[in-house]
C-alpha cells in the first residue's frame, strides 16, 4: 500500500482521501516515514505526528501532506531561512500562503532545506549541510529550493512549496525533473516570507505534474491587507486539460539563448525536441526579439543584492535569533554577530548591495539596474503583442556535481541566465521537464504575460501529456 500511496499525484491523493479509499492519516505516515530516513538532507524539520483531527480535515486539498520551504514562517515550527543567525527560530504567526494552504485542507509535513535566505543556485549555501539531488546523490539538487524539489522528485512529499527570487523554484525543478510554477509577482502574499529581494521574491509551486501545480496555487493566490503588494488575480484558476497547441504562438528568443553560458548539447537536443514537439501539436514558432534580456542578468545581481543588504539589516542580534554576546560595545556585538551568523555567500551579496547603494554609487549601478529592469520588462510587453508565450531552456546544463562551482561565484550564478529576465519583469514562468540528457533530467521554460496562469498552465499540460516523462525511477532510488 505504501508504493501505491507513492506512485500517486497530489490531486489524486486529494481524491482518494474525499472519496474514502485512503485516510488522510495513512497518507501522512507513509510520507512522514519515508522523510524520517531522508538521506538526501531535504529536511530541516519534520512534524512527529499528524494532527489528531488530519481524517477530518476537509476542504479541496483533504489532508494532503505539504512540504514548505524553511523561508515561509510557521506559527511554533522552527523557520531558518537556512540561517544559523536564525537557527531554532519559532515565529509566532504563519505566513498567509501557508495559512491558505492549511486552510484548504494541506497538512504540514515537514520544512524543507534551502540556500542560506535563499541566496544560491546549488543549496549548498545552507547552514544545515547540502541537499542531494535524488536522480544522483553526487549532483545539487538546484537552488534556493533544493530541499523542497529534493523532497518532491524523491517521493518524500506530494508536492511542495518554494520561492522564487530570480529561479529559485524553476532550476530546482528542472534539475530534479519538477514541474516549477513561478507566479505573476504579487498573486501570491509575501507576508510571513523571510525576505531576500521584495521586489522580486514570489512563492510558488514544486509539483511532479501540471495539474498539481494548478491545484495548490489555486489555493494560493489573492488580495492580502498584510503585504500591500499583494493582489487579486482576475482570474477563477482552473484544472488545465488542454490536449493541443493549435492556434498558440510561441516565441524563441535566439539572441538570449546565445549567451555566452555553457549551453550543454544535450539540454541543446530535448530543447529543440520538444519545440518539434510542440509545432506538431499544433503551435507556430518563430524568433523573438528580447534585446535587453542578455544584461538582466547583470541588473539582477545589482538589485538583489541591494535589497538584501536592507532587508537583512535587521539581523543584528537584538531583535531575534543569534545573538553573539560578550562584553564589548553594542556595535560590536552587531558585528560579532553578523560575522558569525551569516554565511560566506550572505555576506557577500550583502557587500556588493550596500556598496551599490552607497553615497556616489547608487544612480551608477542601482539607477542603473532599474532602467535595465523597466527595458527587460518593456521588450516582454512587445514580444507578447506577437506571441502568446517565449520559450527557453530552463537551465544552460543538467545538475552539476556538488563543489563545482562553490568556488566560482560567477560560474554559479549563470546558472540563471534565462529565468532571471522574467523574474525581473515581474511575470509568471513554468518549467517543465521535457526528458534526460547525461542520465539527468533537462527543463524547458516557458513565461507569458502578466496573469496568464491559466494559459500557461494549459499549454504545459498539452506538452506534459504528449512527453510522458516519467519520475519514478528518483523516487524508487530514495526508496531503496
Amino acid at each position: 500500500m505504501s508504493a501505491d500511496i507513492i506512485s500517486l499525484s497530489a490531486t489524486e491523493l486529494a481524491a482518494a482521501i474525499a472519496a474514502g479509499e485512503l485516510s488522510a492519516q495513512e497518507v501522512f505516515e507513509t510520507y512522514r516515514s519515508r522523510s524520517a530516513a531522508d538521506d538526501c538532507n531535504a529536511y530541516t524539520w519534520l512534524a512527529d505526528t499528524a494532527p489528531a483531527d488530519i481524517d477530518q480535515h476537509t476542504g479541496p486539498l483533504a489532508g494532503v501532506p505539504l512540504a514548505v520551504k524553511d523561508l515561509f514562517c510557521t506559527d511554533g515550527v522552527p523557520s531558518q531561512a537556512g540561517s544559523k543567525i536564525l537557527a531554532d527560530y519559532r515565529p509566532p504567526y504563519t505566513a498567509t500562503v501557508v495559512t491558505k494552504l492549511l486552510d484548504a485542507g494541506a497538512t504540514l509535513l515537514g520544512k524543507t532545506n534551502q540556500d542560506e535566505f535563499a541566496m544560491g543556485s546549488s543549496t549548498e549555501t545552507c547552514a544545515f549541510g547540502p541537499v542531494l539531488n535524488p536522480w544522483d546523490r553526487t549532483r545539487v539538487p538546484g537552488g534556493s529550493s533544493g530541499g523542497s524539489a529534493a523532497a518532491v522528485a524523491g517521493g518524500l512529499a506530494p508536492w511542495a512549496l518554494g520561492t522564487d527570487t530570480g529561479g529559485s523554484i524553476r532550476q530546482p525543478a528542472a534539475f530534479c525533473g519538477l514541474v516549477g510554477l513561478k507566479p505573476t509577482y504579487g498573486t501570491c502574499s509575501r507576508y510571513g516570507m523571510i525576505a531576500f529581494a521584495s521586489s522580486l521574491d514570489q512563492a510558488g509551486t514544486l509539483t511532479r505534474d501540471v495539474k498539481d501545480a494548478a491545484l495548490l496555487y489555486a489555493h494560493m493566490v489573492g488580495r492580502d491587507e498584510n503585504d500591500s503588494t499583494s493582489l487579486q488575480h482576475p482570474e477563477q484558476m482552473r484544472v488545465p486539460s488542454r490536449e493541443d497547441l493549435r492556434g498558440i504562438r510561441i516565441g524563441v528568443p535566439e539572441s538570449l539563448l546565445q549567451t555566452d553560458s555553457g549551453f550543454d548539447a544535450g539540454v541543446r537536443e530535448a530543447f529543440e525536441r520538444t519545440l518539434k514537439l510542440a509545432e506538431q501539436l499544433g503551435a507556430t514558432l518563430e524568433p523573438c526579439e528580447l534585446p535587453h534580456a542578455p544584461h538582466a542578468l547583470a541588473a539582477y545581481y545589482i538589485i538583489a543584492p541591494a535589497e538584501a543588504s536592507a532587508n537583512l539589516a535587521r539581523f543584528d542580534g537584538v531583535r531575534y535569533g543569534l545573538r553573539v554576546a560578550g562584553d564589548e560595545d553594542l556595535t560590536t556585538m552587531y558585528s560579532r554577530t553578523r560575522a558569525q551568523g551569516f554565511g560566506a555567500e550572505v555576506k557577500r551579496r550583502i557587500m556588493l548591495g550596500t556598496y551599490a547603494l552607497s553615497s556616489g554609487y547608487y544612480d551608477a549601478y542601482y539607477g542603473t539596474a532599474q532602467r535595465v529592469r523597466t527595458k527587460v520588462a518593456d521588450d516582454f510587453r512587445q514580444a507578447f503583442d506577437r506571441f502568446d508565450f517565449v520559450a527557453t531552456p530552463t537551465t544552460p546544463g543538467v545538475a552539476f556535481e556538488l563543489g563545482a562551482k562553490t568556488a566560482d561565484p560567477l560560474s554559479m550564478y549563470l546558472n540563471d541566465v534565462w529565468t532571471v529576465p522574467m523574474s525581473l519583469a515581474g511575470i509568471p514562468a513554468i518549467s517543465l521537464p521535457v526528458g534526460l540528457s547525461e542520465g539527468l533530467p533537462v527543463g524547458l521554460q516557458l513565461a507569458g504575460p502578466a496573469f496568464s496562469e491559466n494559459r500557461l498552465l494549459d499549454a504545459a499540460y498539452a506538452l506534459e501529456q504528449t512527453i510522458g516523462f516519467d519520475g519514478s525511477s528518483a523516487r524508487e532510488e530514495v526508496a531503496a
